[in-house]
């Protein structure tokens, strides 16, 4: 019997190419609950080094990153250009209609 991966591992992988983790983010965005963006975003970071590697990048605090990207976190928006910068990552904005 093969062993198979874990479904966290497999998505950590996928979300090394930047349209893997564009797409990943987008979706999450389609969720009433912005929290669950957050989560993306640290699944994100995870797949990139982790959030110590991207408090390096941006220099940000760790203990700060970690808390920004929780459930309960509350980026501001500076914060979250440089951590998508970072990550190789932008946003677009696009009409509602």
């Amino acid at each position: 019997m093969s062993k198979s991966i874990s479904y966290k591992k497999s998505l950590v992988e996928r979300l090394k190419n930047p349209k893997e983790a564009a797409a990943y983010l987008n979706a999450s965005l389609e969720d009433d609950d912005l929290r669950v963006f957050l989560v993306a975003l640290r699944d994100v970071a995870e797949a990139h080094g982790g959030v110590s590697s991207l408090a390096k990048e941006t220099d940000l605090n760790r203990e700060s990153l970690y808390r920004t990207l929780s459930l309960h976190g509350n980026p501001t928006i500076m914060n979250l250009f440089l951590m998508l910068d970072a990550l190789g990552l932008e946003i677009n904005i696009k009409a509602a209609i």
